[in-house]
């Protein structure tokens, strides 16, 4: 044949690609916009597909991809092991790289924000109050995940647990943006830690630029839009409509594909550029073409085939994968299309492979290999035939069973063994530990959050754990549940699917409604909406009675013995499934989902105690003193806990009471230094400068850089008289926290009060450099400037003070003086 020209047969192969006999309008549709000018109307620069699971969404974007690249494009696809605009740029710079043509600004700019993302992580790391044994103590713990998450800037996370000072806390956020300017080298780096997408966005619309001069055209492929539209929809909106990241070539092209239509409120303006392309299962016509296309011609079997499938593409190709000999041979695929398609196999090792496979929710060889018990050759033979299997679909170098298959497949194993289930799950869910302890030695617990290997084997445990019915596994899963709210609502939403894929694998209708109220309360009102219906399903905030009576059931005979870990079920947590069949009166009437008897006090008070840092964030201390009684309700000892509220107590100005939680939780553990320098503040204000001084010498003798401790020591050195004392303080203090604008204008005051005012200007210079908005600052610079008869300079200084805060008597005061003394 001549040089370049294709044959019939490779024809024919491209149109049947993957048995795509079907879909011919879509796949028409698509090919024929690359004939489209982008200035014709009839151009359009997004596809959505959407449509049930089954109905072979993911195989035709597969196969837009390959129209795509038959076109020339430049193409990624990306699916939901993606998490975050920046998961979803890096995989978009391999797959372009691949087809050679790398984004180096981007690849660049990603590591940078690696890196940064680490940095913060120290930073925050540097920051926590450590325990005896030199480990980040729970409130320290939580400021790292702030950290993690974008330093609280994420709904719902609770960034403020080691903030111990009303001024620190008026800063909010602000304060923490200074924190990272002074350690970081430029402000893009700040941001790259805060909102990332709003710096790497740019570089990528520059790159598509710049590689558009090369390609005729530029497809980007979102499939598994239902789990990744949450983070990635706004972004995209943006991206496409907007021209707040730049802007793009007018040869891009998006696919996304869904289960659900586009969003109308957020895309209805965009419909005039856009495809909306619904997917049905197949019709009468494109059903038997895709059975003729594997040999299935017999008119018995082919209607048979028809009238069990309704269609849906991946059970068709199941059925016509066991090539029947008549329609006596096909079952229901909805409930045993997997058994009918073994029964056809006649290796036994295989079809036992196809079974175990199906236990986990991705699979590897590593993972077969655990799952079909054998030996790590086997699972290399056996891995190679299960991912040639018709309902398998590759992500990566793992494979996953389509839901519609797998579905029977464990119905299968549940019903015929329930031991031989259990152990299943159990085999795997111990592996799953094991490969989580290698990844996790000689870490920082802190540190494994940013890890996503760490992450999917941990999420990997629990669901085997909850299929394997482990008595601690729905209280397990809610502790990671309410960590993985600390870290923003991606990771929250993957800790919540846990539950809804556990539920619905293993047939516990309560755990899988569970699941759902989580996730559509993540997607309402982020992860404080996840904390609060927690509480709310516990019976409210004010009372822990669901645990009580659930623990009161643990002790009755079980109604249900399908395995031995039913009855082996301990006191400390509930099986979900006796809890619902013995609801009491008082559930009915507070409409609480009776699972929530799994929710053990410990965690109940930690959602508590979440959502007082919260309110703390938000500057209603009341709230958050309200939030940590309900938590001291149900763990009254808990000294972190007392401290936290000490501290807010002493921030609303109820000295008293403060002094009374602080005192308590000193002598619950007299090693926390964050509840000895709150006390010391704490007898400070309540003009008991000897006592504020002990405790703060505690809590410096526990912690010596402990910066906050360092600076209310100065205050109680200039109770008692000691200025060389109170400098020493100060020093030391900006010397263990330089990013802190706080000590910088507390050590200007104390060089003023010793007549070197030209050094506390100094010192006034870097507080206002590291936080442009602090008014004190300015006021006593202004008060600076004018004993040393800057007059002009103070009267600015004293105006900007006021601007800032318009009720500042003192600096009024102070701004009088100046004026006086310039009319003078």
């Amino acid at each position: 044949m001549a040089r370049g020209r294709v044959s019939l047969q490779e024809r024919v192969r491209r149109r049947t690609r993957a048995g795509l006999v079907a879909r011919s309008a879509e796949r028409e549709l698509f090919r024929r916009n690359f004939g489209t000018s982008p200035d014709d109307e009839r151009h359009r620069f997004l596809f959505h597909v959407h449509g049930t699971a089954g109905v072979g969404k993911t195989r035709l974007v597969k196969e837009f991809e390959h129209l795509a690249r038959e076109q020339g494009a430049l193409t990624a696809y990306v699916d939901e092991t993606s998490g975050s605009v920046p998961e979803v740029l890096e995989a978009v710079c391999r797959q372009f790289a691949l087809q050679g043509h790398r984004l180096k600004d981007l690849e660049r700019t990603l590591a940078t924000h690696r890196e940064r993302r680490h940095e913060a992580e120290t930073a925050a790391l540097a920051a926590l109050d450590p325990a005896p044994d030199g480990a980040p103590s729970a409130g320290g713990m939580a400021l790292a995940r702030a950290g993690l998450a974008g330093l609280g800037l994420v709904p719902g996370v609770a960034p403020f647990t080691a903030v111990l000072d009303p001024e620190q806390l008026a800063h909010g956020a602000d304060r923490l943006r200074t924190v990272l300017a002074a350690r970081f080298r430029s402000h893009e780096d700040v941001r790259l830690v805060l909102d990332p997408a709003s710096v790497l966005t740019p570089v990528l619309a520059d790159e598509l630029d710049a590689v558009a001069s090369d390609v005729p055209w530029l497809v980007l492929l979102l499939d598994t839009y239902e789990r990744t539209g949450p983070f990635l929809d706004a972004w995209l909106h943006d991206l496409l409509t907007t021209d707040r990241y730049g802007v793009l070539p007018d040869t891009v092209v998006v696919v996304t594909a869904g289960q659900h239509p586009a969003d109308p409120a957020r895309w209805g303006t965009f419909a005039d550029f856009m495809t909306s392309l619904p997917l049905q299962p197949f019709t009468e016509a494109e059903a038997r073409g895709l059975l003729a296309e594997r040999g299935v011609t017999a008119e018995p079997v082919v209607a048979e085939a028809l009238r069990l499938t309704g269609g849906l593409p991946v059970l068709l190709s199941t059925i016509a994968g066991t090539r029947p000999g008549g329609p006596e041979y096909i079952s229901d695929p909805s409930a045993t299309a997997v058994e009918r398609f073994l029964k056809w196999e006649q290796d036994s090792g295989h079809r036992a492979a196809a079974l175990a496979g199906a236990l986990p929710r991705l699979l590897d060889v590593d993972v077969l290999a655990v799952a079909a018990d054998c030996d790590a050759q086997r699972a290399d033979e056996l891995y190679s035939w299960v991912a040639t299997l018709p309902f398998v679909d590759r992500l990566g170098g793992r494979i996953r069973y389509h839901d519609i298959v797998r579905a029977p497949m464990l119905r299968l194993q549940r019903g015929r063994s329930p031991r031989a289930w259990t152990d299943g799950h159990t085999r795997l869910a111990q592996a799953f530990r094991r490969w989580r302890e290698e990844t996790e030695s000689g870490r920082d617990t802190a540190t494994l959050w940013l890890d996503e290997t760490w992450c999917e084997l941990r999420l990997g445990e629990l669901y085997h754990r909850l299929c394997a019915d482990d008595p601690a596994a729905v209280s397990d899963s809610l502790w990671g549940l309410v960590e993985a709210c600390d870290q923003g609502e991606a990771l929250a939403a993957r800790w919540i699917r846990v539950l809804e894929d556990a539920g619905r694998d293993v047939f516990m209708p309560e755990v899988s409604t569970w699941g759902d109220r989580l996730s559509t309360a993540l997607a309402s009102g982020g992860t404080q909406a996840v904390l609060d219906t927690l509480l709310e399903w516990a019976g409210g905030a004010h009372s822990s009675e669901p645990w009580q009576r659930g623990a009161d059931r643990a002790s009755r005979p079980r109604r249900r013995a399908s395995s031995p870990r039913r009855r082996r079920a301990s006191a400390d947590t509930v099986s979900v499934r006796d809890a619902a069949a013995d609801p009491s009166p008082s559930q009915a009437a507070r409409h609480v989902t009776p699972v929530t008897a799994t929710i053990p006090p410990p965690l109940l008070a930690r959602i508590h105690r979440d959502r007082a840092l919260a309110h703390a964030a938000r500057h209603d201390r009341m709230a958050a003193v309200a939030e940590l009684g309900r938590a001291l309700a149900l763990t009254p000892d808990d000294p972190r806990t007392l401290g936290l509220r000490g501290e807010f107590l002493r921030a609303v100005g109820l000295l008293t009471e403060a002094a009374a939680d602080l005192e308590r939780a000193t002598a619950l553990d007299p090693a926390d230094a964050y509840a000895w320098a709150s006390l010391g503040a704490t007898r400070l204000a309540l003009r008991h400068p000897e006592g504020a001084r002990t405790a703060l010498d505690r809590a410096l003798a526990l912690k010596p850089d402990y910066g906050w401790a360092l600076v209310r020591r100065a205050r109680v050195a200039r109770e008692l008289g000691d200025p060389e004392g109170r400098l020493s303080a100060l020093d030391r203090a900006v010397a263990a926290d330089p990013g802190s604008a706080w000590a910088h204008c507390e050590r200007g005051d104390a060089l003023h009060a010793a007549d070197r005012d030209q050094e506390a200007l100094d010192a006034y210079d870097r507080a206002l450099a590291l936080d442009p908005g602090y008014a004190s600052a300015y006021a006593s610079r202004g008060v600076a400037h004018h004993r040393l008869g800057h007059l002009d300079q103070a009267l600015a200084d004293l105006d900007r003070a006021l601007e800032l805060n318009p009720s500042y008597a003192w600096a009024r005061e102070r701004r009088d003086a100046v004026v006086r003394d310039l009319d003078g």
